[in-house]
Order: structure tokens, then sequence, then C-alpha cells
């Protein structure tokens, strides 16, 4: 994309960023072109928002007002300033502590008309006395150049724009001079994974999407919006042309304002353009996050994501040369590098992929659970039969259906840990459902009572020596300590076992063998009901001592 809009400016710092200006001027109706969401006032005047508390939203004659020095964002400086300036605001968010979540005050992304982009502060205590529209073009009186901030920049220049006590700022619905809407800055994947874990400046992104929440953009795609508003985020596996694919995690608002665009769209949008994000190591790749700053846009929303959309209609074979299956592949770690990604503060939900040899099959409880035949949820027994525990399955009388919920300890070269197969992935493990092998059990001990537990099969004890690749998720309840065993959903076919030795770990790798795997698709609906259940019983475990 072609640098264009940019005026020099000493106060500017240097960077390799691209950058891309929107110019548009206001139409006759008082609505624009803008690239981010503009309201103004339907009557037509100029609304002042002074600093004068006894009249705070004062209609004010524009032609009435002091002439005061006009400086563009490229002349403001540090210190105190009595002079104006005029520009449009792109955007504004509140800036909360981490912590306590307390106002610290309201930031601001502003643009002058020579498209030079700044970042403005409204400190808490002054919030309330200024009505601010995103998009609307303003003239700002008076005001302080304070130092901006070290971290999660947002704009190049050195200064901010602070409201101080003798600031006015008024709302211009005819301004005299052609305001561009919008400006961004994008990033390459090799620049954000040169600056990440830096804290530094906030950059744009712009790309196609592969994957929403795990599912492939088809015309079946659902949004669990109920889900997401849960978790505060969602995860969309992103690609610009025919790049590496990177996952972008979005949180809070700008979770809920993708799935608002995503359901407006009457077909399913393929350009995602997210402002303002953080480049970070989750689960030991790269992965883009959202922050408070961050705004969202798809397809033809704006001018870089409609230009996108052409090369993507254009370059269709390129952009689709990564499939679904190489998109979903986890990162291979070690267990040793597993736990200390547990250990992380900063980590998130995750899934991996390590290779270990099973030592042996955990008795002394049940290797398996009832299920719901429809939902796959823990089927517990009713007045007269068994009911399904999850309130959201419509079928209140079930048919159990036997699935496993199997301990196995394994090691690597470097740990040993506790895995837990659910569903599926212990048909991958033994070749064998779970239902199967508890009916062969039944027709072989046609004696013994329906609530009799049956002792762990040679299916599974024939693993034992066994390596495999696992496929794990990492959940909350690992990283909240309540629970030290990782939950396995796919298992890849078995490898040579590693060499025992007499301390229960092994000295060599087999790191190498055997075919790589995936999750999304290919882990089933069944393993990952069974890991919710499996996560909740041993939280309630864990509370109950």
């Amino acid at each position: 994309m072609e640098l264009s809009g940019k005026s020099p400016a000493s106060s500017d710092h240097n960077t390799s960023k691209k950058t891309v200006a929107s110019s548009a001027t206001a139409k006759s109706t008082g609505k624009s072109t803008a690239s981010s969401a503009i309201v103004v006032k339907p009557n037509g005047k100029a609304v002042a928002s002074s600093a004068n508390p006894m009249e705070p939203n004062a209609a004010t004659d524009l032609s009435s007002l002091p002439s005061e020095q006009v400086m563009f964002f490229r002349e403001v400086s540090l210190g105190p300033r009595e002079a104006e300036l005029m520009f449009r605001m792109i955007h504004f968010w509140d800036a909360r502590n981490p912590n306590t979540k307390t106002l610290i005050g309201r930031e601001m992304l502003l643009i002058d008309e020579e498209g030079t982009v700044i970042q403005g502060f409204i400190p808490a205590s002054r919030v309330e006395r200024y009505e601010l529209i995103a998009g609307s073009v303003y003239k700002l009186i008076n005001f302080f150049g304070s130092r901006s901030k070290d971290q999660f920049r947002v704009a190049d220049h050195s200064a901010t724009v602070s409201f101080s006590w003798n600031s006015s700022l008024y709302v211009l619905e005819n301004p005299p001079v052609q305001i561009p809407e919008d400006r961004f800055r994008f990033h390459t994947y090799e620049e954000f994974k040169a600056n990440c874990d830096s804290r530094a400046d906030l950059y744009d992104y712009v790309g196609h999407m592969k994957l929403v929440n795990g599912q492939t953009l088809t015309d079946h795609i659902v949004l669990d919006e109920a889900d997401i508003a849960e978790k505060r985020h969602l995860c969309v596996h992103i690609q610009t042309h025919d790049g590496p694919v990177m996952k972008m995690y979005l949180w809070d608002k700008a979770a809920s304002d993708f799935c608002q665009k995503f359901k407006s769209f009457g077909g399913i949008p393929s350009v995602l353009l997210v402002t303002t994000v953080n480049p970070k190591h989750i689960g030991g790749t790269l992965a883009l996050t959202s922050m408070s700053s961050s705004r969202v846009f798809m397809d033809a929303d704006v001018q870089p994501s409609k230009d996108y959309l052409e090369w993507l209609v254009s370059n269709s074979e390129i952009a689709n040369r990564v499939s679904a299956e190489v998109v979903t592949k986890p990162e291979a770690v070690t267990l040793e590098e597993l736990f200390s990604y547990i250990k992380n503060e900063t980590s998130k939900v995750a899934w991996f992929e390590c290779t270990a040899t099973i030592d042996d099959v955990i008795q002394g409880s049940a290797w398996y659970y009832i299920s719901c035949g429809g939902c796959n949820s823990k089927a517990v027994k009713g007045p007269t039969s068994l009911v399904c525990n999850n309130k959201k399955c419509d079928k209140r009388e079930v048919t159990g259906v036997p699935q496993y919920l199997t301990k196995i300890s394994v090691y690597d070269k470097s740990e040993q840990a506790v895995f837990v197969i659910l569903g599926d992935a212990g048909k991958e493990l033994t070749g064998k459902h779970a239902a199967e092998l508890v009916a062969n059990y039944f027709e072989s001990n046609a004696g013994v009572g329906v609530d009799h537990c049956v002792p762990v099969p040679d299916a599974l004890l024939e693993t034992i020596r066994q390596t495999r690749k696992f496929i794990m998720k990492v959940s909350d309840h690992n990283l909240t300590g309540k629970t030290q065993t990782i939950t396995v959903t796919k298992i890849i076919p078995a490898c040579a076992p590693l060499p025992s030795v007499s301390d229960g770990i092994s000295k060599t790798a087999g790191d190498d063998c055997g075919p790589s795997g995936g999750v999304g698709g290919d882990a089933s609906d069944r393993a990952r009901k069974a890991a919710e259940y499996l996560e909740s019983d041993e939280a309630k475990r864990s509370k109950s001592g």
C-alpha cells in the first residue's frame, strides 16, 4: 500500500510502517464518507463543550470567538499552549487502571487537515465536560502539550494534546477545510514479529480470515455470542496475501463489534482490518491481540480493506494455498515447555502438540463415563431413566453412551505428566470405541449388574510403552492451578517407543517421528464436550478438597 497524505514533522518518530490516509469532505447533508462511524447534531448549531462548569454545552457563534494562533499538529510541542487546533475526531476510548479498572481518562485519536495524526487525552476529572462524537470535526482552544507515553502509542507524534483547565472545544458541522477521515499504520508479519512482546507502538493489521473460532468461512458458520461474551474474546486465524498465518484475539468491545459486523453482512465477509493491535507470543507462536483503542472493519468498510478485498478476489488461488488443516496445526512442545507455558501468568487457553511415551494407564477410578447420546454431556440418573446434565440440551430422557475418560501417565525426554484421554481420542489410541469395549465386557460377564464398574480393558493396557503424538488443550483450570491433568483431544498414530531408563524419564527423543496432526475440524465435538465435563468435575473436586 502506498504512503500518502503524510506531513513532515520534526516531532514525529521515524518508523518503517506503511501509512494510508483516507480523505473525504463532509457532504451537505451533514454526513460524511468517514472510515469510522460519524454522527452530527441534527439542529445545525455548533455545540460548545466549555471548561466553564456553569455553561458546559452552550450554543456558540464561532464567528464571535477571539482569533487565536492556528496551529497544525506538526507544530505541537511540549508545554502549555494558548493556540487553536482544528481536527477530526477519528476515535476515542476510555483508559482505565488494568488492576482496579478506575477511569484514568479518555484517550483520542485526532487528525488535522495536513493528515498528521496525534493522540489526545482528557483527564478523568474533565471527561464529563466534553461530549465527543467520532468522525466529527472540532476546534480546540488552549491545551497542554504533554509527552507521549513510551508504551502502546497509537500515533507517531512525540507529544499528546491534553485538555487543560482553560480548554474550550467546539464542534464544526461545516468545516472550512477538508480534513481526512482516517489514517492507518500497517505492519507486515515480519514487522509484527520483530516487535513481539515489546509493548511498543500499536500498529494496524489488514488481511483475510481463514477461521473464526475454529470454524471455516462457510454459509453455515455460527457465532455463539453468549459464549463469546462469557469468555470475553474470540480467535480469528488471519493471513496477509500469501504470508504466514497468525491468530488474532479480539477482546471485549472488539469481539462484540466483530460479531455485529459479521452478522450484518448479507454474505460471509472475507477481509478483516483491526487497528492498534499488540503482537505477543501466545502458545509459543506470534499472535495479535486487540486493545481498548482497537477498531474493527471488514471488506469494503474503509478504503484499505476495500483495496485488499479487490486483491483477494483477483488472487484467490494465492490466498487459498494454506489449508485449514495447516492453519490449525498446534505448536510442537516438550512436556517441560508445556509446564513452563502453564506457569506463565500471561498465558491463555491454547492447543499444543507433544510427542510422549505412555508409561501406565492409571487405575482406581472409572476409565469412561456415560454421556448423553445427543450432546455428549454427562448423563445422570433420573427418577425413571437417564437425564442429560446439560441444561441447553433439548433431550431430557436419553440413551446413555459410554465415552472415554481415561487417565494415563506419560513421559518424554524432559518431564513426566498425566494426560486424560477424552471421547474419540480414546478410539484413536485403542482403535475401538469405549461403548464397544464396555459392551464386550458385559457380554462376557453376564452375571454382573449394570452399575458394575468395568475394569480397564486390555485394549488400553496394550498401549503402555507406545509413543504417540498428542494434541493437548491447556484449559483455564490448568492456568489457574485447579488441575495439573492435561486434556488430550486428538492422538496421532504410534511411533517407535522412547527408551525407558531407571528414573522413568527418557534420555533420547522421538520428536521427529510420525505425521503432524491438527486441531479444529478434526477434533470432535464429543471430545470437546467431554473436556468441558472433566474441567467442571475437576473444579468441583478441588473446591471440596
